[in-house]
């Protein structure tokens, strides 16, 4: 029996009695099949995107420190906030005096309903559980209760110090707990919904967010701070859950679609947020214009400016990163045949 020898090509040969057989040997020449187990081409590991979340919810942790220090603890804050939202002339309190007020405690009333909330959460977990993202919709469920439990245990151990302001007292109501509730409830379906899904309910969820804002500085309840506070509070608990979600280990994480899909979809999304921020600077604003007086007019915008920025920037963060649970991994000892390594006869 002759013995068998190898061509540049990849070829062998072999000779016998029963004829000549030729068996290609495929050259890995081009990136592993993934069905065999083998590493994949290069996608963003979700060691590096846990980083990256982490390292934001930081930001946004020194962000809310900074925003109690200064409104809380000192005089400027605490004018600025006294100018933004000055108190009621007769009664007490800071509700303001415009027709809102009665719309924005319906408001208010509606979204802390408790079994509003219940039915949400649930959405949430119903999400999950058809996504096959179930821990990611605990998560998203928890982050909601944190946000509750770490804002009235931040305005029961914060002091607010009596810095002779006219236009201030020392209760303290930072940070809000309907917004951040309603940040975090927003964010949790971020945790669930695909990256698609984000973008398009970035816009009206934040929208939805600013309208809870707003009641509750109309209806006298927070002060701007207290808003800003609530929003940070909310973005920071999701940043924190989104990254040690991320950290874990999924086959999921890469963004799906061609270059020229994602162009035009990012250009649509933009033309869509382009009109609602139009069409809130021509109908909404002159109509708040209107109705309320120039601090808290100033307030609510620039609370809602923040919150859309806030959120955008989440949803970026979080483009291509899917809190999927992995699917088992297939054993290396027992691959599947590449369709390039074939035997001929």
């Amino acid at each position: 029996m002759t013995e068998p020898r190898q061509s540049e090509d990849g070829v062998r040969t072999c000779g016998g009695e029963h004829g000549r057989h030729v068996h290609r040997i495929a050259v890995l020449r081009r990136a592993p099949d993934t069905r065999s187990g083998a590493p994949a081409a290069p996608r963003p590991r979700g060691g590096a995107v846990g980083l990256r979340l982490l390292a934001a919810a930081l930001c946004g942790l020194l962000a809310l420190t900074l925003t109690a220090a200064v409104f809380v603890r000192t005089y400027p804050g605490q004018w600025l906030d006294g100018v933004l939202l000055p108190p009621a002339e007769s009664g007490g309190g800071y509700e303001q005096r415009t027709a809102l007020v009665g719309p924005a405690k319906t408001a208010l009333a509606t979204f802390g309903n408790p079994t509003l909330i219940a039915a949400l959460l649930g959405v949430v977990l119903l999400v999950g559980v058809l996504r096959r993202r179930l821990v990611a919709g605990v998560v998203g469920v928890g982050m909601v209760v944190c946000a509750v439990l770490v804002a009235g245990a931040v305005k029961t151990q914060l002091p607010r110090p009596d810095l002779q302001i006219e236009s201030s007292t020392t209760h303290n109501s930072f940070p809000s707990g309907h917004v951040a509730a309603a940040t975090a409830l927003l964010l949790a379906f971020l945790l669930v919904l695909p990256g698609w899904a984000r973008r398009w309910l970035a816009v009206p969820g934040a929208a939805g967010v600013s309208v809870i804002a707003a009641a509750t500085m109309i209806a006298g309840w927070h002060r701007f701070s207290d808003v800003l506070g609530g929003v940070l509070l909310g973005v920071t608990l999701f940043l924190l859950a989104a990254a040690a979600l991320a950290a874990r280990p999924t086959d999921h994480d890469a963004a799906g679609g061609s270059a020229g899909g994602g162009l035009w979809r990012g250009l649509a999304e933009a033309a869509v947020g382009l009109v609602v921020l139009v069409w809130a600077l021509v109908v909404v604003v002159p109509g708040l214009a209107a109705s309320v007086q120039r601090g808290p007019l100033v307030a609510i915008v620039a609370a809602a400016v923040s919150t859309m920025f806030l959120v955008g920037a989440v949803v970026f963060l979080v483009r291509s990163t899917d809190f999927a649970v992995p699917r088992a991994v297939r054993s290396p000892a027992q691959p599947q045949p590449s369709t390039e390594a074939r035997k001929i006869s």
